[in-house]
C-alpha cells in the first residue's frame, strides 16, 4: 500500500437471523432489539470492524416443512454467517441442531427444547420443555389442585411438555384424571375438552407451542367449565395476539419477563418495543453474540463456536432480578437462575404472579 493511500476497510462479520415462521413486521423488531445488544459490546472497543445482520423469514413445523427448514439454514449458510441466530420452535431447532453441527456453524436458538443442544447448537430459553412442567406441578400442589387433567399438542414439544409433567407431578401427590393430545394448529378443542371433564378434575392443564390454546379456551368457555387452569409458556402469544387474552383471563402461565429485573427495565426506557419476552431474548442474544465475536481468538466458525463457550455471568434481561446468561463446556443453555416467570392475563394485561 502507497504511503498515503486509504486502508482498505475491514470485511464486515455476518451474523445471520433465521425466523421458522413468518414475522408480523418481517423481523424487523427483532433485529432492532438484537442490533441494541451487539451495539452494546460495540460501545466496549472490542469489536474491530462491522457486524451486518442478514435475515431469512421461512416456514418452518408446524405450519410448514422440514424442506423449507433445510433450505433457509443453507441458505443462511450460503451467505456467510459467522453466527447464526435461531430458530424459534423446538421442532425447527431439533433439525437445524443436525445441519449447523455438519456445517459448523454456531447457531444460538430460542426454542424450549434442551435436546436442541448439541456440539454447535447454543440455547436461549424462552421457556423450558424440561424445567416449567415441574414449576407447574409445584404450583398445583402450592394451590391445592391435587386432580389434573393433561391437554397437550400432539408434537415434538407438546409430547416432551407431557412426559416432563408426568414425571414431576408423580411426587407430587398430583393425579392425572385424563389426558388429550390435539393437533398443534387445532381449532377445534370441544370433543377433547369434554372428555377431560368428566374425570371430574380440580385443574386442567394446557401444555404446547400455543396455537391450540386458544381452541382450549374457546371450548371451556362454550361449556361454561370455570375449571382453574395452569399453562406452560405458550400463552406468551399474548403479546402479539391480543384478541386472544381475554379468553385466557385466570390462567396462570409461565413467561420470561418479571417486573423487578432492573436490565429489562433499562431496556424498556431505551425501546419500549423490546421489552417484552421475545425483545428481552433478542437484545441478550445480541450481547451473547457479540460477546463471542469479541472473546474469538480465531475469527472463524470454530473460533466463535469457543468464544462462546467463554462467556459467562452476564446479567439477563430475562427473567428475575439476578438471572445471568453464558456457556460452557457441554453446557449450552444460556440462562441461570430465575429464567421462568409465573405470570396471568388479567383486564388484557399480563400481571406478575406472587406465590
Amino acid at each position: 500500500m502507497s504511503p498515503g493511500a486509504a486502508r482498505p476497510a475491514a470485511a464486515p462479520i455476518i451474523v445471520g437471523l433465521l425466523f421458522d415462521f413468518p414475522q408480523g413486521d418481517g423481523g424487523a423488531g427483532f433485529e432492532a432489539a438484537a442490533r441494541l445488544g451487539l451495539d452494546d459490546v460495540a460501545a466496549t472497543g472490542r469489536l474491530d470492524r462491522p457486524v451486518e445482520m442478514v435475515s431469512r423469514e421461512i416456514r418452518g413445523l408446524p405450519m410448514g416443512t422440514e424442506r423449507e427448514m433445510v433450505d433457509g439454514f443453507r441458505a443462511m449458510e450460503a451467505e456467510g454467517a459467522l453466527l447464526v441466530l435461531g430458530p424459534s420452535i423446538s421442532d425447527n431447532g431439533l433439525i437445524v441442531r443436525d445441519l449447523a453441527d455438519a456445517a459448523g456453524l454456531a447457531c444460538i436458538n430460542y426454542t424450549g427444547g434442551e435436546h436442541t443442544r448439541s456440539r454447535f447448537m447454543f440455547q436461549y430459553q424462552i421457556g423450558s420443555l424440561e424445567e416449567e412442567p415441574a414449576i407447574l406441578a409445584r404450583r398445583l400442589a402450592q394451590r391445592g389442585l391435587t386432580r389434573a387433567a393433561v391437554v397437550h399438542d400432539r408434537s415434538p414439544v407438546g409430547n416432551r411438555y407431557a412426559e416432563c409433567f408426568e414425571d414431576a407431578r408423580a411426587g407430587l401427590g398430583i393425579d392425572v384424571t385424563g389426558t388429550a393430545a390435539l393437533s398443534p394448529v387445532a381449532e377445534d378443542a370441544r370433543d377433547a375438552v369434554t372428555r377431560l371433564r368428566a374425570g371430574e378434575p380440580d385443574a386442567l392443564v394446557y401444555l404446547g407451542l400455543g396455537l391450540s390454546s386458544r381452541a382450549v379456551a374457546i371450548a371451556l368457555a362454550e361449556l361454561a367449565w370455570n375449571v382453574p387452569v395452569v399453562a406452560n409458556s405458550a400463552l406468551m402469544f399474548g403479546y402479539v395476539r391480543p384478541e386472544w387474552r381475554d379468553a385466557w383471563a385466570g390462567w396462570e402461565y409461565l413467561d420470561g419477563v418479571a417486573d423487578d429485573n432492573r436490565n429489562r427495565q433499562r431496556l424498556a426506557e431505551r425501546s419500549r418495543a423490546a421489552a417484552g419476552p421475545v425483545g428481552c431474548a433478542a437484545y441478550d442474544m445480541g450481547r451473547l453474540a457479540g460477546e463471542a465475536i469479541a472473546r474469538a481468538r480465531h475469527l472463524t466458525r470454530a473460533g466463535v463456536r469457543d468464544a462462546l463457550e467463554q462467556v459467562k455471568a452476564l446479567p439477563a434481561t430475562s427473567g428475575v432480578e439476578g438471572t445471568t446468561m453464558g456457556f460452557g463446556v457441554y453446557d449450552h443453555g444460556a440462562l441461570k437462575g430465575g429464567f421462568l416467570v409465573l405470570r396471568e392475563w388479567r383486564d388484557g394485561e399480563t400481571v406478575q404472579v406472587a406465590t
